[in-house]
């Protein structure tokens, strides 16, 4: 099941339609959740007992409207709605216990004019266990690519999985970026390099993670592009053509269950297509 969150924001728009879309391809039902969040209004001091029912009533409206927009890009999606009370990040996170995917828009009603990415947003594709898609609203051509984060680490293969998933669901070639730095120590007068044994490396680092999920969907066409630059600076690069941006997040913290990888934050705040979280 695919779970869309709602507020009624131009981002939650782009977030149903995205959700509609892929429930089609992936043939999964759609729920659409809105969460009704009191807290604010349940100061004693200021007492208002009408707004509870106002907010009822607005939630709905929200839901029925979302559910209409699914119908009418997908006719034939099997969609159900549900309100939930409590905060938005927090409803998410226990909806995607039941989820196959999350989907959410970067930035809800609360957020600021400008601003690329919203707590919500932020929370959720930090704590979720199944994969969080977050949407921005602008409506952009279709490139036919799907671009996935790869390093040389097992915790990317989830992502990659994702990734070779969704490339062969819409059609779509598949690019593997791989960016790599030398260490800081490298360039110490007495560090000697070969460049070119370094280049072949990193791409072997890439085919070795290809090799299984090629045998997997040998229908995938799929570019290799090594890049000697900061991993955050390649991916949101080879974003601007892309369809969906793939990265794993496997935080280096000792909170590390919990937190988002700043290559992942990073890409989540400034690349210019939807991005997918996939926790390892």
């Amino acid at each position: 099941m695919i779970i869309v969150g709602v507020d009624g924001s131009v981002t939650a728009r782009a977030a149903v339609e995205w959700a509609a879309n892929d429930a089609f391809r992936m043939r999964v039902p759609l729920r659409i959740v809105h969460a009704v969040d009191r807290t604010p209004y349940q100061i004693d001091r200021y007492p208002n007992p009408s707004l509870p029912d106002a907010l009822l009533r607005e939630g709905r409206r929200i839901l029925r409207e979302a559910e209409a927009l699914v119908h009418e890009r997908r006719p034939t999606a099997e969609v159900t709605t549900q309100e939930v009370a409590g905060a938005p990040a927090t409803v998410l996170r226990e909806q995607a216990k039941d989820a196959t995917e999350i989907v959410i828009g970067s930035l809800g009603l609360g957020g600021f004019a400008g601003a690329l990415l919203g707590s919500v947003s932020t929370h959720v594709a930090g704590h979720a266990r199944c994969p969080v898609v977050v949407v921005r609203p602008e409506h952009r051509p279709v490139h036919g690519e799907i671009v996935v984060g790869v390093d040389d680490s097992p915790e990317c293969e989830p992502a990659l999985a994702y990734a070779f998933e969704q490339a062969k669901l819409r059609g779509a070639t598949l690019r593997a970026v791989h960016a790599w730095q030398l260490p800081v120590h490298a360039f110490a007068p007495e560090a000697a390099y070969d460049m070119d044994e370094v280049r072949t490396a990193q791409h072997q680092v890439v085919r070795d993670r290809l090799n299984a999920a090629r045998e997997e969907y040998p229908q995938v066409t799929v570019v290799e592009d090594v890049h000697a630059a900061h991993p955050v600076d390649a991916l949101v690069a080879a974003s601007g053509q892309a369809d969906l941006l793939v990265v794993g997040s496997h935080g280096r913290s000792a909170m590390r269950s919990m937190l988002l990888g700043s290559v992942s934050r990073g890409v989540l705040h400034h690349a210019h297509c939807p991005v997918a979280v996939v926790r390892s």
